[in-house]
């Protein structure tokens, strides 16, 4: 999931979701923004959070703007939340996945001012953005928003296994028992939400996210007993060759 084509469509939907914002910079430095945007959504450690993702982002928030009070700031929130990634251990799976939300509004709202837009709309981009370190329960734009980054929990089972595969992929580097831990501790924290979706067109998807987060559960736990049984294994094959080896003398 992390590789896609890149739709020619990206850069122009920035661009008007800018302008229509209230930047006042030219064309081509609201181009510009645009694809510097897209080249860090394009690196190629974002094997989940990258251009697809994005693209699903914006597709669903239009599919909820008539929920929006500035479907324009929310596009833009939609596109700097995930402006600054670190796939790193460190970072990664402090119980949320690598997309830095803090370092991303802060980000936007370098980017944004640059570009004129006004005081107070870049407020608003960046406090959406930050937002989602927690997706809170908020109302209008920001629960549009959260329920939009969180669609692909209701995917259809078989997309579901490849959002989980391809985060994996993401974060491969991290020893198996710790992303184990890391990942249970989020969708655990996820399925004891009273409500996942905050939004009333929404409400049809919780259902599917609640029966695929429960299913990728039990594929943790099968995972997790592999793993201890295979540290068991390599434990006890080291105290046979330890037995077995020659003695100096």
């Amino acid at each position: 999931m992390g590789t896609t084509l890149v739709p020619g469509w990206l850069v122009p939907a920035y661009m008007r979701a800018a302008t229509g914002a209230g930047a006042t910079a030219d064309q081509a430095q609201i181009q510009a923004a645009g694809q510097r945007l897209l080249d860090r959504w394009s690196e190629p450690a974002r094997r989940f959070h990258g251009v697809s993702h994005l693209v699903d982002l914006l597709q669903h928030v239009d599919e909820l703007q008539q929920e929006t009070q500035h479907p324009h700031i929310v596009r833009l929130a939609a596109w700097y939340h995930g402006a600054i990634f670190d796939a790193a251990e460190r970072a990664a799976y402090s119980n949320r996945g690598g997309e830095d939300e803090v370092a991303s509004a802060q980000y936007a709202r370098d980017e944004l001012s640059a570009l004129g837009l006004p005081a107070p709309r870049v407020d608003k981009v960046a406090t959406l953005v930050a937002g989602l370190v927690r997706h809170s329960t908020g109302q209008g734009d920001a629960a549009v928003l959260s329920d939009a980054d969180l669609a692909i929990l209701a995917a259809d089972p078989r997309r579901y296994k490849q959002y989980v595969n391809a985060v994996r992929d993401e974060y491969s580097h991290i020893p198996q028992a710790r992303y184990l831990a890391a990942r249970r501790a989020i969708v655990t924290k996820l399925l004891r939400r009273e409500r996942i979706y905050i939004t009333p067109l929404c409400v049809d998807w919780e259902r599917q996210a609640r029966q695929n987060l429960t299913a990728e559960l039990a594929w943790l736990d099968r995972d997790d007993e592999r793993c201890r049984l295979d540290t068991a294994a390599l434990s006890s094959a080291a105290v046979i060759d330890a037995a077995h080896a020659p003695t100096a003398r």
